[in-house]
């Protein structure tokens, strides 16, 4: 493979192109935020918004859509600073005032989310090799332990249905659930006999052990290799198109999915979402301690989520790099005083506009779906995705609109939107990691470099990522973990924006007053969300 790029970020006169003048010739240049929304559909909603939903019921509903809307305008004005510059994100971030110390001080902490930011991509690859193991199990001892964990869940679903409160009875629950015990007691057995050699049945009841202490099959381990190698291996033969068409494929599939096991849970009376329970959730309220975990946990869990759901601190470093690479700024060509010029920028910044808030849409979409799943299903259930059984608890969402085809269609859409996720991220993180050695000054300014560095990353990343999946064990926690990071950089990001949008932008694209108020809103919003998080934390550290 050869190490140059196919576009490149410089601007180049001699290629500029007038902008689009009609609503199709928009549409058909669009594609930055499409990559973005696979990267984001993944771990954001399917993992975190379910497993918000699931911890605090419709309640936090207000949030995650404040999540998805609040960020769009921080979005364009990273977008905006780098196609008309031409430089790129970690350039414009190193130029925001501050102490320096080798580098400003956006770029230390930057440092450090970008390894949390790996650690969530370990997250993700876990996830998709739990879905895979679920669906195609590698050894004998993995299907015994598939069988064990779906007893388990029947258990904990029917538990929950006979605790429900607000919920219709179901006849014949307690034979069911006598049923679902006697299948886990005897799948136990078997599987201590067989794998638990050091552990009995007496100890395993006794020590009120769960399926998380039983040694775990390595068939997720297996596939999450695969996974890898074949990642690792398509970034080294891709580029921007392939990033493109891949992950909106992928996301599309599932997404379209989601929104109708939606619709169709709107048909069994003890799914249905009343008009009550969704307005409901925009009442700005905090969820109770009801299900038993701390009062604080829902909203951690939500503030980590507001993190990573619509473009998380991640997603807002790379976008400007997929608009570079689909050439924006190269249509617009180096700045100068010229009319022409600035005719082009404002025609190229309206298809940035256009192309920022149509994958909007896109992800606030699937976003308020899989939350709502999560709390009309997960919630009232009493499941938590969370540890090994995550992918499992997840699928359970499933099956009241898909009953039995539930776990097939759910573990093809899992493995669509998770690696979708892990491909797209990976694929950003490979670019902004060579950009940022050039910014730390390990290597030196050159294009062919960089582009031999991106191959680097690309081949060495999702091994890195692997790695810290063996290691954890744990795809929710890690997700959440780089959320937190994300979610404190965010207001960083957001002053960043304001930097560029009064001292680095061009007085001929500078926005209107009704965009700078919206700029603003979202600045203040990403600040008390950050400090939110930051205070609980604290709270929780020192009580």
């Amino acid at each position: 493979m050869s190490s140059q790029p196919s576009e490149t970020l410089s601007n180049e006169p001699d290629l500029t192109v007038d902008p689009p003048q009609t609503v199709w010739g928009i549409l058909s240049n669009l594609g930055p935020g499409l990559i973005i929304a696979g990267a984001i559909v993944g771990s954001g909603e399917l993992i975190a918004t379910t497993k918000t939903g699931a911890e605090a019921g419709f309640t936090l509903l207000w949030l995650i859509v404040i999540g998805c809307l609040i960020k769009v305008f921080v979005q364009v004005e990273m977008g905006r600073y780098c196609i008309v510059t031409g430089n790129t994100s970690m350039t414009g971030m190193n130029e925001v005032p501050g102490p320096r110390f080798h580098v400003n001080w956006l770029m230390w902490y930057w440092l450090a989310m970008f390894v949390m930011g790996l650690a969530q991509l370990g997250g993700i690859v876990g996830g998709v090799g739990q879905a895979l193991a679920i669906s195609y199990p590698v050894t004998q001892q993995g299907e015994d332990y598939n069988l064990l964990a779906d007893a388990e869940v029947h258990i904990r679903e029917t538990k929950a249905k006979l605790q429900g409160e607000n919920l219709p009875p179901l006849l014949g629950l307690e034979e069911e659930l006598q049923q679902h015990q006697a299948e886990f007691q005897q799948q136990l057995v078997h599987y201590i006999d067989h794998y638990e050699p050091t552990l009995t049945l007496e100890t395993f009841q006794n020590d009120l052990l769960t399926l998380n202490d039983l040694t775990s099959p390595y068939d997720s381990f297996i596939w999450a290799t695969i996974v890898a190698v074949c990642t690792s291996l398509l970034l080294l033969r891709g580029r921007y198109n392939l990033v493109q068409d891949f992950s909106t494929a992928l996301v599309a599939a599932f997404t379209g999915m989601t929104i109708i096991n939606l619709i169709a849970i709107q048909s069994h009376h003890r799914w249905a979402i009343s008009s009550t329970e969704f307005w409901s959730g925009f009442l700005f309220q905090l969820p109770n301690n009801s299900s038993g975990m701390s009062g604080w946990e829902p909203v951690v869990t939500a503030l980590a989520t507001f993190g990573i759901i619509g473009v998380g601190s991640t997603e807002l470093i790379s976008y400007p790099y997929w608009c570079l690479e689909k050439g924006y700024a190269r249509f617009i060509g180096p700045r100068d005083d010229s009319k022409e010029w600035g005719e082009r920028a404002k025609g190229w910044l309206r298809v940035l506009r256009w192309d920022a808030f149509c994958s909007m849409v896109i992800y606030t979409l699937a976003t308020i779906a899989f939350f709502l799943l999560g709390a009309a299903v997960l919630s009232r259930e009493g499941l938590n995705p969370e540890g090994n059984q995550m992918i499992r608890m997840l699928g359970e969402m499933y099956v009241p609109g898909f009953g039995a085809m539930a776990r097939t269609l759910f573990l093809f859409g899992a493995f669509a939107v998770l690696y979708s996720t892990f491909f797209v991220a990976s694929a950003g993180h490979a670019r902004v990691g060579a950009d940022a050695l050039i910014i730390f000054k390990i290597i030196e300014k050159d294009e062919e470099k960089r582009w031999r560095w991106i191959w680097i990353f690309s081949a060495l990343f999702p091994f890195v990522c692997l790695g810290i999946y063996c290691f954890v064990q744990a795809p929710a926690y890690l997700v959440l973990a780089s959320g937190v990071m994300q979610a404190i950089m965010l207001p960083m990001l957001g002053l960043a924006t304001l930097y560029f949008r009064y001292y680095r932008c061009d007085p001929r694209i500078a926005p209107g007053k009704s965009w700078d108020f919206f700029l603003w809103l979202s600045v203040v919003g990403l600040l008390f969300a950050g400090l939110s998080l930051v205070g609980i934390k604290l709270m929780d550290l020192f009580a």
